[in-house]
């Protein structure tokens, strides 16, 4: 019986590419393959690459290791994320004249945190509290020379959008700004800002730290840090439950 084969495009991001390389690979695969076929047939091809504890993406999206590819599927390698284009930030009124209950981007030019805060405020709000996110001058005893972040850019700005809807559902506030750069950072500079508007500030000062912990946790975006003495891939915190795939779900 003629064996039917499916191709899929996959994504290396984070430290990943190191092994894996920077480009997209075409992967063949029998109809009706997982995500944990795919992981097996990689690890034999290529053993020094760190497959356990990540996460995958099928077209942007969180897998799990039973999920069924198809041909043309697009599967994203995630590696615990670090804490293209720029995506345009949203301008304080939108077409209609209302202000925007979300603004959400990607960047890659230098952040205007004072800008972007004074846009957040309204008359409704008794409260703006910002978590405004800097490169530091060192990391674990090394001196920091600069950052270089990227992303899953269509699956990072998608993820911050929920987390933006799921922060208003959650804690009752009225505006979420989320704004990540992306590329080189020197000391000093913005890395991410999270502005939460609300008309009180217990809820206010709730959902930005959980906004910032939840972020560092499950959004799409790497960092490499590059010290005096050398680089690295920072090491990023685990994946919430159900979201990684565990080492017996990958073969």
């Amino acid at each position: 019986m003629l064996l039917l084969m499916i191709q899929v495009r996959v994504l290396a991001f984070g430290v990943l590419k190191d092994s894996l390389g920077a480009g997209p690979l075409r992967v063949e695969l029998p109809e009706g393959a997982a995500v944990a076929d795919l992981l097996a047939g990689l690890r034999e091809s290529y053993p020094t690459a760190m497959l356990r504890g990540i996460a995958v993406s099928v077209n942007a999206v969180y897998a799990t290791a039973t999920h069924v590819l198809r041909d043309g599927d697009e599967v994203g390698l995630l590696p615990p994320v670090s804490g293209g284009h720029a995506t345009r930030m949203l301008d304080p009124l939108d077409q209609s004249g209302e202000e925007p209950k979300s603004n959400t981007a990607l960047t890659r030019e230098p952040i205007d945190a004072d800008k972007l805060v004074a846009a957040s405020k309204h008359g409704k709000d008794g409260a703006v509290v910002v978590f405004d996110g800097i490169v530091r001058d060192n990391s674990r005893g090394r001196r920091t020379l600069h950052l270089d972040y990227e992303a899953y850019e269509e699956m990072a700005l998608k993820q911050m959008n929920e987390l933006a809807a799921q922060a208003r559902e959650r804690y009752g506030i009225r505006q979420v700004t989320i704004i990540h750069r992306l590329g080189r950072l020197l000391v000093g500079e913005t890395s991410v800002l999270i502005v939460v508007a609300s008309a009180h500030r217990a809820q206010a000062f709730d959902a930005c730290r959980w906004l910032i912990d939840t972020l560092k946790k499950s959004v799409p975006i790497w960092k490499k840090e590059t010290f005096v003495d050398g680089a690295v891939w920072a090491d990023g915190e685990p994946f919430p439950e159900g979201m990684g795939i565990e080492a017996t779900d990958a073969h």
